[in-house]
């Protein structure tokens, strides 16, 4: 009964979301896991099953790298551990450069 119940509520979510023409899917990716995945294998991964938009949870440089050329949305997000140091405009503006500029560039990281 439970398994039967949960298919049928995953294509009523599907069918809503084709009924509203959602335009794409994104999955959140965060890198503090005991078990990780390169970089570029995750990528594929989300290529593969047509993820369309990515929100990081750190900038970490693999994944960056990796996200380069991939035209797959990026969002990147400030660790919450750094959240008090972006109070002060000079490494926020040092964060930035290194973790967004340096990344945004034609055939770099597409990150909005």
């Amino acid at each position: 009964m439970g398994k039967r119940w949960f298919l049928r509520w995953v294509f009523v979510v599907i069918g809503v979301m084709g009924w509203w023409g959602v335009e794409g899917l994104g999955v959140n990716w965060g890198t503090q896991a005991t078990h990780q995945l390169r970089a570029d294998t995750v990528v594929e991964m989300l290529k593969d099953n047509g993820i369309q938009k990515v929100k990081l949870f750190d900038a970490d440089e693999s994944s960056m790298r990796a996200l380069s050329g991939s035209g797959i949305e990026v969002m990147v997000a400030i660790p919450n551990n750094q959240l008090s140091e972006m109070n002060d405009y000079d490494r926020a503006m040092q964060w930035v450069k290194k973790n967004v500029t340096s990344y945004n560039f034609r055939g770099g990281v597409n990150i909005k």
